[in-house]
């Protein structure tokens, strides 16, 4: 039974998993680490899946490690210290290999390990008072674990930066380095998120799974006689799947796919 989590089902091919921690802004600690673990892994083998939205209840999204666990963690052994960090980068893990896109709906603090959780969703949509900031340093830390994401996400020139000045910054410099996509205001941001999940929803199941699985697997990649080779294998697969026929056969024929019969 989940108790850091709101998780809902608001429509049949869409999930939201909500952080459910506002008196703390959505810290998290371990029960967080392994809750969030345990979701997106029962998430991931939901084939009925679309979307998934990831938000915070309450004033902000995400402010980083709860001070309760980063106390107890003080007296931790370097056993204790290594297991506690590899929890959350199977955490990570989890969610970014979700096969299901993940939309991040961020709002006032998202500080250091919930820059981490924002880095691992595929797209981003923040509300323009949102503020963003890599504070690990200033603890005598590194952001570690969650690195090679944001540095994915942000590009390496920004994390050169923020990493170690670990200065906030808003949500328009988020946009303007790449690491955000939408900025709207806070009242406007449920809208514009039913809007990009309602693109999501639009496409073909499958082609929405190996389009992200794509992203991750060519990303950074040499452009290789085996890569181009391993593409061209790819867009052969998915063509003669029924849903590529059907995506096709949909598109020349001016009607709606069968996936989406019935809908608006």
């Amino acid at each position: 039974m989940t108790t850091t989590l709101d998780i809902r089902r608001p429509s049949p091919h869409v999930a939201e998993v909500w952080l459910n921690r506002p008196e703390v802004r959505n810290a998290f600690n371990e029960g967080v680490i392994a809750e969030l673990t345990t979701a997106f892994t029962e998430l991931a083998a939901d084939t009925t899946l679309r979307a998934v939205v990831l938000g915070g209840h309450g004033k902000a999204f995400c402010a980083g490690a709860d001070l309760s666990w980063m106390r107890a963690m003080a007296a931790f052994t370097w056993d204790e210290n290594r297991a506690d960090a590899q929890a959350l980068a199977d955490m990570l893990w989890a969610i970014y290999r979700c096969p299901v896109p993940i939309v991040g709906r961020i709002h006032g603090d998202c500080y250091a390990g919930g820059v981490g959780l924002a880095a691992v969703c595929d797209v981003l949509v923040a509300a323009d008072a949102a503020t963003f900031c890599l504070s690990e340093a200033r603890l005598g830390l590194l952001p570690a674990t969650i690195g090679p994401y944001v540095v994915r996400a942000m590009g390496e020139q920004a994390a050169r930066r923020y990493f170690v000045t670990a200065e906030r910054f808003s949500a328009a410099q988020a946009q303007a380095m790449g690491f955000v996509h939408e900025v709207c205001a806070a009242d406007a941001l449920d809208t514009k998120i039913a809007e990009i999940v309602a693109t999501l929803v639009a496409n073909g199941p499958m082609a929405l799974r190996a389009c992200k699985c794509l992203v991750q697997d060519v990303a950074g990649e040499a452009l290789t006689p085996e890569l181009r080779g391993e593409t061209a294998r790819r867009i052969a697969d998915i063509r003669v799947t029924e849903e590529g026929r059907e995506g096709v056969q949909s598109f020349l024929g001016k009607r709606k796919p069968a996936w989406r019969v019935g809908a608006p």
